[in-house]
């Protein structure tokens, strides 16, 4: 490997390290607005466990997503990172729609429950569900 190879290797993996993180962030702030109080303060400072699940999931589910769009990208760097940028996109309004429809099959509030200091078996059911739509998406892109 040559020094233009290696240089031109790191730049692409720093600007794919900033689009995941860029992507992790969105992903954290759509469920921060879908879910009551701020997760920040629930997980840290309330150690809340049902939000930190949750939180966890997605953050896991928009990882893969993004992984398996780079991964699949085949050494195309703008073509990789416009994929990735959109499947990753993608991805976050599917863990939404996804969080929305459990809501909708939830009796009470899905973030109210997801956020609620005492443990609830229906945060298993949206992280799994969070977990089910980041390995459908990214098996779509593969």
């Amino acid at each position: 490997m040559d020094v233009n190879e290696m240089v031109r290797d790191g730049l692409s993996g720093l600007a794919y390290g900033v689009l995941g993180l860029g992507l992790l962030m969105v992903g954290y702030f759509v469920l921060d607005l879908l879910t009551p109080g701020h997760l920040a303060q629930l997980i840290y400072r309330g150690r809340n466990r049902n939000a930190a699940i949750v939180l966890s999931s997605c953050l896991v589910s928009v990882a893969t997503v993004t992984t398996t769009a780079i991964v699949t990208s085949e050494d195309r760097f703008v073509d990789g990172i416009v994929g990735a940028a959109a499947y990753g996109a993608i991805g976050i309004f599917l863990l939404a729609v996804s969080f929305a429809v459990v809501d909708k099959l939830t009796p009470g509030s899905l973030g109210v429950i997801c956020t609620d200091p005492d443990r609830h078996p229906a945060v298993y059911v949206t992280a799994t569900a969070q977990l089910a739509v980041g390995a459908i998406v990214a098996a779509a892109i593969s």
